[in-house]
């Protein structure tokens, strides 16, 4: 690596690690959550009804000293300690709990922590598990973009403007946070109760990125603190599990929810399935619950293709525990599983025995980035349904419409951001209410967040989120936001409905409640000390690249900070004071104040243009600046006009090495 790209990669790392990230574990301490628990953590929670006893199993060598469960509205309540067997610390839940789910408070020798989604106390069993399936949903505190527009998906801008003139900007920590926030908002409606939000791996896109792993944590919190709960599994982004066990939670794990057991597997990164060891010990757990609806989650999907094609459908009439029948049923089974010549045969042919034995009725799962809906009848005529689900967050291999280059690579069924409802009743019977039959070639999940779209901003002075609803309908239920101390509502810049519910300081962060109903279209709300007159602060730090011929694509750069928030960002070409074209620009880290934005633009037909950036916060002021290129030397210099005072620390060499990072993290990987 040249000196010169080595300096703008370290330049940009540091200027990543100086950025402050919202933790949710207690302000005054750097322990996370894992180092003190090895179960529940955010992505694993406590399960139980009032009175009942839960379980918390400390991390190796650390002794718990007390147990608190705290949400927004309610507690707190202290869990009582009524015993501990084989290491494991045994908590009543109080009887007078109010049914929600709670931050759960630990104090111990190695530090406080605050967990979110740590208990969820149900009022009472759901006879219906009515679950919203995400999967590789690949946060990551890099740059990790897709843009759309409807229905539409492209990995660039250039792309996606050829369908439409406003397109969307979905970075994956966007596209996380918009599924949470999604499902916990319509997790109260009575016609359409979702008990539980469930993701299959993949949950950053990095498993060293930590500060992934606290934003996934973050996104966690908006779904859980409004009251609806979480469970995930390990994918192979998340291996090994340097700070998923962190983080989010433990290899593997299983939960009971009333009549209901959820078993969480680890596929094991590049091994692409569990080691018999694991399933041995899965037989174990369905063993001793032998009266519950089996629901089994695995990152790597089971089957390649069925009788119907590589999209997925109906395989029926055979049984794994037949010898002829198994090798008619390999030729079905992803290589994954299989292996080459199969060589994890009996692994494979393991899982399918342990799923026709115990009658397991769904097997979720994801890591394709694609739907493959699999409906499997063994021969004694049980259903068992293999639903993998396209990526949530980063629909980065297939393009919708797909282009030649995905065809080229195999890929003809287009990819979105998109997640699934499924509800699966105490009978075993597995149905998709809001998809109806998905046993067909294409889509069949459901637009969320592709078309539901959150973005948060936290400033200094306020909090401020820009909502952009494309269902067509009215979106109502509850909402968390971080607010500074202080902060309300301001109603003269929102135009949403809503009513505050609650406020409180938890782990040292200032959370909002409220019920909200986001109309169709673009909306905000904002929560503000006092009424914001300050407008943003914006530079043009570099192009890539630095001098862009006629014609050229060309991306450009952009440090932009705001007190509350930037709601939105564009990009003018000017060549003899008339606007020749006009570009949507995009922030690299869409939850901070102070980012880095960027555009793509096809290209100018001239050797001399000025780029005018025009930043709008969520008050309507605005920051300007412009920049030339070219001239009678032929080189591109800046020439800055900016409304509000005020620098960056971000130059250009810490934007190149900004822009390289995610290439360099793809080659990583």
């Amino acid at each position: 690596m040249k000196a010169g790209k080595l300096m703008a990669l370290l330049v940009a790392l540091l200027t990543i690690a100086a950025v402050p990230v919202n933790t949710v574990w207690a302000a005054s301490s750097s322990v996370a959550p894992g180092e003190v628990l090895i179960q529940p953590l955010p992505g694993v929670p406590a399960i139980g009804k009032p009175g009942d006893v839960v379980e918390i199993q400390p991390a190796e060598g650390v002794a718990i000293q007390s147990l608190q469960i705290v949400s927004i509205l309610h507690g707190p309540y202290d869990l009582e300690i009524v015993g501990t067997e084989n290491g494991i610390i045994k908590a009543k839940i109080p009887e007078d709990a109010v049914p929600d789910v709670y931050f759960l408070v630990v104090k111990s020798d190695r530090g406080e922590v605050t967990i979110p989604n740590g208990v969820w106390v149900m009022k009472d069993a759901p006879t219906v598990l009515r679950i919203a399936h995400g999967s590789d949903l690949h946060v990551t505190s890099g740059s990790k973009m897709g843009f759309v527009c409807g229905d539409y998906f492209q990995k660039s801008i250039p792309e996606i403007l050829q369908y439409c003139d406003h397109p969307y900007a979905m970075h994956s920590y966007t596209a996380a946070d918009s599924f949470m926030t999604y499902y916990a908002m319509t997790g109260l409606q009575s016609e359409n109760v979702i008990n539980l939000i469930i993701s299959t791996g993949d949950d950053v896109d990095t498993n060293g990125d930590s500060e992934g792993y606290k934003m996934f944590d973050e996104a966690i919190l908006h779904g859980t603190a409004a009251g609806t709960p979480f469970i995930s599994i390990k994918g192979n982004h998340d291996h090994p599990p340097t700070y998923y066990n962190k983080y989010v939670g433990p290899r593997y794990f299983y939960e009971v929810i009333g009549d209901f057991l959820i078993i969480g597997l680890d596929s094991r990164g590049e091994e692409r399935h569990p080691e018999l060891e694991q399933l041995q010990w899965m037989e174990n757990v369905l063993k001793s619950h032998p009266d519950k609806v089996p629901i089994v989650l695995v990152h790597h999907p089971f089957w390649y293709s069925t009788p119907d094609g590589k999209w997925g459908g109906t395989i029926k009439g055979y049984t794994a525990f037949d010898d002829g029948d198994w090798q008619t049923l390999t030729k079905y089974v992803s290589w994954d599983w299989e292996g080459k010549n199969g060589e994890y045969d009996e692994i494979a042919r393991t899982f399918l025995q342990l799923v026709e034995k115990y009658n397991v009725r769904l097997v979720l799962a994801g890591h394709i980035h694609r739907d493959k809906p699999v409906l499997y009848i063994d021969k004694e005529g049980n259903e068992h349904w293999f639903y993998t689900v396209t990526t949530t967050g980063a629909p980065d291999k297939t393009s919708n419409p797909p282009s030649q280059a995905d065809q080229s690579r195999g890929y003809t069924t287009p990819s979105w951001y998109g997640s699934q409802v499924i509800y699966v009743y105490e009978n075993g019977t597995v149905k998709f209410p809001l998809a109806g039959d998905v046993l067909h070639e294409g889509i069949s999940s459901l637009p969320i967040p592709q078309k539901f779209i959150v973005y948060r901003q936290n400033g200094e002075d306020g909090t401020a989120v820009k909502f952009v609803n494309e269902l067509g309908e009215a979106v109502s239920g509850p909402f968390v936001l971080e607010i500074p101390a202080g902060a309300k509502v301001d109603p003269e810049h929102t135009n949403i409905t809503y009513t505050v519910l609650g406020e409180r300081e938890i782990g040292g962060t200032y959370y909002m409640l409220l019920n909200v109903t986001v109309p169709a279209g673009v909306s905000q709300i904002t929560v503000v000390k006092e009424a914001d007159t300050q407008g943003p602060e914006v530079k043009v730090g570099y192009l890539m690249p630095g001098k862009p011929r006629p014609g050229q694509r060309f991306k450009v750069y952009v440090t932009a900070s705001d007190n509350v928030g930037i709601r939105d960002m564009k990009v003018q070409i000017i060549s003899d004071g008339k606007v020749l074209a006009e570009y949507p620009a995009f922030s690299m880290k869409p939850a901070e104040v102070e980012a880095t934005y960027y555009t793509e633009i096809p290209g100018v037909d001239a050797s001399e243009f000025t780029i005018k950036v025009i930043a709008t916060d969520f008050y309507g002021n605005t920051g300007e600046t412009t920049y030339t290129v070219g001239g009678s030397t032929g080189t591109s210099s800046p020439s800055q006009t900016e409304t509000s005072e005020g620098g960056s620390t971000c130059g250009p060499a810490a934007l190149v090495g900004l822009a390289l990072l995610p290439a360099l993290l793809r080659r990583r990987k």
